[in-house]
């Protein structure tokens, strides 16, 4: 934990303030938003198993209600995060599944509509998402890069 805890301090296009550590919260301009969190917990959020002080997922999200978010504008945040040697493992990764219907509601919230990719690359798995309002803007898209070994969890938990 503490590696990643060094690499998000010395990150510049994170630029965590002082007592951020695994998760950075920026607002650029009112409906505009940034998160970034680094957990323990694999990607489907069940509990740790063995070492608890490895990083299983790292995600972040764009919130903006301006200007609609795009695959190309996450990917870009990607790129701008993690550099070049994740970007391109995200670019070559094999697409496993997706759920590209925005008109199918999200179980969670009727008025949100949800598209989204699983990815395997070499090093790292990816689970990308946007959320269309019923109007169909996409104000938000996020992006989890997790341990490969959590991708059978990830596939469980969205075919429920």
């Amino acid at each position: 934990m503490s590696r990643v805890e060094a690499w998000i301090r010395t990150n510049p296009t994170l630029n965590p303030s002082a007592n951020e550590r695994l998760t950075i919260n920026r607002v650029a301009a009112p409906g505009q938003r940034f998160t970034f969190q680094a957990s323990v917990f694999p990607v489907t959020g069940v509990r740790p198993g063995g070492n608890q002080r490895l990083i299983r997922t790292e995600r972040f999200t764009l919130v903006d209600h301006a200007n609609d978010i795009t695959p190309d504008r996450l990917e870009e945040s990607l790129r701008a995060i993690y550099g070049l040697p994740v970007f391109n493992d995200y670019r070559q990764a094999t697409r496993l599944f997706g759920y590209t219907n925005p008109q199918a509601a999200s179980p969670a919230d009727p008025g949100l509509r949800l598209q989204g990719q699983v990815r395997e690359g070499e090093q790292l798995a990816y689970w990308q998402e946007l959320a269309y309002d019923q109007t169909g803007n996409v104000y938000l898209g996020r992006m989890a890069i997790f341990l490969k070994e959590d991708l059978p969890l990830l596939r469980q938990q969205l075919a429920n």
